[in-house]
C-alpha cells in the first residue's frame, strides 16, 4: 500500500512560505489552545456555581476570602486568595493577551490600516452598542453604582468564541476565523483601555514612577542584548508591584510588558541555516578529535543557543505561558469568580432575573454585540475602509457577532472592578451567564446554517483549530 503524503506539505498553508509559517500557523495554534482552554473554563465555572449553591457553600467563600501575607524585604502584601488570582495570576493572562496584541499589530491582521480598519471598526461597534444598551436599562434607576457596570458587556471571551468556531469545523472559513480573532484582539485592547481609564479610582504617582523606572531599565537591557529571564523576571515583578500599589490595576502591567516584548528573532532564517551548517560541519570534524566528547557537548550547546535565538522572544514566551494561562490560570479565575449564590441574598432569584443590571448585561451581550458588529462592519464596507475576508459574507459576520457576545472571562473581571455591592455583582454575573450562553447558541446556529462560499484558494486547516471537518 502506498504511503500517505505528509499533510503538512500538501497545501500553501502548511508550506515553508513566510506568511503561513510566521503568521497563519502560529495564530491558528493560538486559537487551538484557546478552544481547548474554553472547555476547562466552562467546567470550572460550572463547579463554582454548584459549589457556591451546595450545602458546603461556606467553604467556597471561606477558601477564596482567605487572607495571605507575603513579605520580601521592604515589600509586604496582604491579599485574599481571590485577589492573588485576580491581581497576580491574571497579570500573566493579560501578559499573554499583550503578546498576541503585539503579534497582530506587527505581523498580523492589524499591522496595516487596510487590514485593521474593518475588524477594528466592527470591534468598536461591538463595544459601543452593548454599553449603550446596558445604560438604557440602568440609567432610569438613577443608581450611580449600577451605572458603573457599563463596561461589563463590552468584552469578548476569545477562548469561548474561538472554541465554538472550532467545533463548527469547515463550516467557518479560515478568513472568518481570523476576522473573529482580529476583532476579539481589538476588543481586548478596548477592554484594557476601559479598565485602565475608567476603573482606576486613585493614582499614587510614586509607585507609577517606580514601575516606569524599571520599564526603562528593561528597555535598555533589551537594547543591550540581554536575553536571560534571570534579568527580566525580577524586573517584571517590581513593575507589577508598582502598578498594584499605584491604583492602576496590576493586570495592566502584564499588557504593557507584553507590548514591549520583541517580535523579531535575533537571527533570521538564513542566518539560522548558515550557523547551523557551520556547527554541523564542525561536529563532523570534532567526532574524530582526541577530546571528541567534550567538543561535541560544546557543539550541541552552541546549536541549542542558535536555535533559541532564531525564535523571537514573543514566540518563546507565548509558547511557554499560553498553555499555563489557558489551562490553569483562566480556569482558576472562573472557579474563584463565577460562584454566584442564588439563594440567601437580599433579593430572591426571581427578583434578580428581572433586575435592570441583569437584563442590561444579558440583552447587551445577546443583541448589542451582533447588532453593533454587523452595523459597524456594514458601514465600514460602504465607506470602503476594508473588505471582508475570502469566503465570508455579512450573514457570517452576524454569526460571528453573536459569538462575540460570549463575554465570559473579561466580563467577570470587569464586574469585580465595577461593583462593591455583592448583589449587583451577582446580578451582573447571572446576566453574563445567560447572555453569553444564548449568544453562543445563536451564533453557532447562524454559522451552522449559513452557506460558506466554496474554497478556491487554500485548503481548510481545521485540524489546527479544533475538530475535523464535520460539514
Amino acid at each position: 500500500m502506498k504511503d500517505l503524503p505528509d499533510p503538512i506539505h500538501e497545501t500553501w498553508l502548511y508550506s515553508d512560505a513566510l506568511v503561513p509559517r510566521r503568521f497563519l500557523r502560529p495564530v491558528l495554534e493560538f486559537t487551538r489552545i484557546e478552544a481547548a482552554g474554553g472547555i476547562l473554563l466552562l467546567i470550572a465555572a460550572i463547579i463554582a456555581i454548584i459549589w457556591a449553591n451546595s450545602a458546603a457553600y461556606e467553604s467556597y467563600f471561606t477558601l477564596f476570602n482567605t487572607e495571605l501575607d507575603f513579605s520580601f524585604g521592604p515589600i509586604h502584601l496582604s491579599e485574599t486568595l481571590k485577589d492573588i488570582i485576580n491581581d497576580g495570576l491574571m497579570a500573566i493572562f493579560f501578559f499573554v493577551v499583550g503578546l498576541e496584541i503585539k503579534r497582530e499589530l506587527v505581523v498580523g491582521e492589524l499591522n496595516s490600516f487596510k487590514k485593521a480598519s474593518l475588524p477594528a471598526m466592527a470591534a468598536l461597534g461591538g463595544m459601543v452598542v452593548p454599553a449603550l444598551i446596558y445604560l438604557a436599562f440602568v440609567v432610569p434607576t438613577g443608581d450611580a453604582e449600577a451605572i458603573r457596570g457599563w463596561g461589563i458587556p463590552m468584552a469578548t471571551d476569545i477562548a469561548f468564541s474561538v472554541g465554538v468556531v472550532a467545533l463548527l469545523g469547515a463550516r467557518v472559513s479560515v478568513g472568518a476565523k481570523l476576522f473573529l480573532l482580529a476583532l476579539a484582539i481589538v476588543d481586548d485592547i478596548g477592554a484594557i483601555a476601559v479598565i485602565a481609564v475608567f476603573y482606576t479610582e486613585e493614582l499614587i504617582f510614586g509607585y507609577l514612577a517606580l514601575a516606569a523606572v524599571f520599564l526603562i531599565i528593561g528597555y535598555f537591557g533589551r537594547r543591550a542584548g540581554i536575553t536571560s529571564m534571570v534579568f527580566y523576571v525580577p524586573l517584571a515583578a517590581v513593575i507589577w508591584y508598582g502598578f498594584l500599589e499605584s491604583g492602576v490595576h496590576a493586570t495592566i502591567a502584564g499588557v504593557v510588558l507584553g507590548l514591549l516584548t520583541p517580535v523579531v528573532a535575533k537571527y533570521t532564517d538564513e542566518q539560522f541555516r548558515q550557523k547551523t551548517v557551520q556547527v554541523l560541519n564542525r561536529w563532523d570534524e570534532d567526532r574524530v578529535s582526541p577530546h571528541s566528547e567534550e567538543r561535541l557537548d560544546q557543539d550541541a550547546l552552541e546549536l541549542a543557543e542558535v536555535a533559541r535565538h532564531s525564535v523571537s522572544p514573543l514566540d518563546r514566551l507565548e509558547h511557554t505561558l499560553h498553555p499555563w494561562s489557558s489551562f490553569v490560570i483562566v480556569p482558576l479565575f472562573a472557579l474563584a469568580n463565577a460562584g454566584v449564590r442564588f439563594v440567601g441574598q437580599e433579593a430572591t432569584f426571581a427578583e434578580q432575573l428581572t433586575s435592570p443590571i441583569l437584563l442590561g448585561v444579558a440583552v447587551a451581550l445577546m443583541l448589542g454585540k451582533p447588532i453593533g458588529i454587523a452595523l459597524a462592519t456594514w458601514i465600514g464596507l460602504k465607506l470602503k475602509l476594508g473588505v471582508l475576508p475570502a469566503r465570508t459574507t455579512m450573514a457570517t459576520v452576524i454569526g460571528l457577532g453573536a459569538l462575540a457576545g460570549i463575554g465570559f472571562t473579561v466580563s467577570l473581571f470587569v464586574t469585580e472592578l465595577a461593583f462593591r455591592v455583592e448583589l449587583f455583582a451577582n446580578e451582573a454575573k447571572l446576566g453574563i451567564f445567560i447572555g453569553s450562553g444564548i449568544a453562543g447558541v445563536v451564533g453557532a446556529l447562524i454559522l451552522w446554517f449559513v452557506k460558506t462560499p466554496p474554497d478556491d484558494a487554500v485548503d481548510e486547516p481545521d485540524h489546527l483549530v479544533g475538530t475535523p471537518d464535520s460539514a
